[in-house]
């Protein structure tokens, strides 16, 4: 059984930083890509970042690039958000997801598109 495990979440200051990590387990792990996506209350479930192993391409919602870094070790299964310049509108739970070897990068941005989801952590900018 897959498992995503996400820690790093917490509460910080407008412009403070954060470190997110996940790591994967179970047997037979592996992923084609992983990405984060986040949910504020009310509100759907976006994309956040991905990145594929493979050439190790990332990509990035408008909302987020130049501020979060996404970046991992394939061979660990871990991958890490690293979150600089936090704005309140940033507020959300963050997760973790990771898709099969077998799917096809282009839906790296949509939840459809992943096969295995962490728990998620909170992650709260105060203004």
């Amino acid at each position: 059984q897959v498992q995503l495990v996400e820690s790093g979440g917490g509460l910080v200051q407008t412009g403070g930083s954060l470190r997110l990590s996940c790591a994967a387990s179970g047997r037979t792990f592996s992923s084609n890509y992983m990405g984060w996506f986040r949910q504020a209350p009310g509100k759907e479930r976006e994309f956040v970042a991905a990145i594929r192993w493979s050439d190790s391409s990332t990509y990035y919602a408008d909302s987020v690039k130049g501020r979060f870094t996404i970046s991992g070790d394939n061979a660990k299964n871990t991958v890490y958000l690293q979150m600089n310049s936090l704005k309140p509108e940033d507020t959300a739970v963050y997760y973790c997801a990771a898709a099969v070897p077998s799917r096809y990068y282009t839906e790296y941005h949509r939840p459809r598109g992943y096969d295995y989801w962490g728990q998620g952590t909170q992650v709260t900018v105060s203004s």
